[in-house]
């Protein structure tokens, strides 16, 4: 018997982490440096003046900070009603500090209510690794492209079973036990992905931005921790260490998390 959540178990857990956490990133990852890192690197490709569709958009914790940062025109979008409640009263009340503009409301990547070639820009933010099998996970890309403008950019930030694979050998080698793969997702082959979209995209970068955060946190952290004997939880990532390795440069191919940025043709 599979061991992976069904459809109905993927929202279950999610609605739970609206409720638990609030309008804490943890409400969409417990781990708010990797957040952080992926903010950043999502801002540096929007463009003032952009409208941008963020898919995924939890609690709008990243959103917020989109739009912040530049003067665009977001709309927010997750199919978990109680993390879009969490976002408009993000948006209330982060109003003044905003650049652009933002609405939130809930909806689904395997059915968007939005017209074709409607966005300049589309986020996919670790969406895609929720919709269990690879034909569900297939309408949820085609879905995101089909709102996309021609010459438009998707900015898609999932986990990758080369980034997974990659960082568990690097742990086997210090006799780590290996990080499983959560029951609620099913990580990405990144090939796979690159070459389903090839006859409408061209990928112009793919980022590894958490790849130094993950050796520093999933590697060096837990065998610091063993050879002390400390009572330290490895998770934590409100440490001073997490906040030091998420401001080092990316290095490697060890990320879990990567960011593709395809353009439209």
């Amino acid at each position: 018997m599979s061991d992976k959540f069904d459809r109905e178990q993927v929202r279950s857990f999610w609605e739970k982490q609206a409720v638990a956490h609030g309008d804490s990133p943890s409400a969409s990852w417990s781990d708010h440096r990797v957040i952080e890192k992926e903010i950043d690197e999502i801002t540096a490709r929007l463009e003032d003046g952009n409208s941008v569709l963020d898919v995924g958009c939890a609690n709008g914790f990243s959103s917020i900070q989109y739009a912040a940062r530049r003067k665009i025109h977001l709309r927010g979008v997750d199919y978990v009603g109680e993390m879009i409640e969490q976002a408009r009263a993000r948006a209330e009340r982060y109003s003044h500090e905003l650049e652009g503009s933002v609405s939130f409301e809930a909806g689904d990547i395997t059915g968007l209510n939005d017209p074709d070639g409607n966005y300049d820009k589309v986020i996919v933010t670790r969406v895609i690794i929720n919709l269990g099998n690879w034909e569900r996970q297939l309408v949820g890309l085609r879905e995101a492209i089909r709102v996309l403008k021609p010459g438009g950019t998707l900015l898609l930030s999932e986990a990758t079973v080369q980034g997974w694979t990659r960082l568990n050998q690097f742990r086997r080698e210090w006799n780590l036990p290996e990080i499983s793969m959560p029951p609620f997702n099913n990580y990405l082959d990144q090939d796979r992905v690159i070459d389903s979209v090839s006859a409408e995209l061209t990928l112009r970068e793919l980022v590894d931005f958490s790849s130094t955060y993950y050796v520093g946190t999933r590697v060096l952290k837990p065998l610091l921790i063993e050879s002390l004997g400390a009572q330290i939880d490895v998770a934590d990532a409100g440490m001073e260490w997490n906040r030091w390795f998420a401001a080092l440069p990316a290095w490697g191919d060890y990320g879990v998390q990567r960011l593709f940025v395809f353009d439209k043709r």
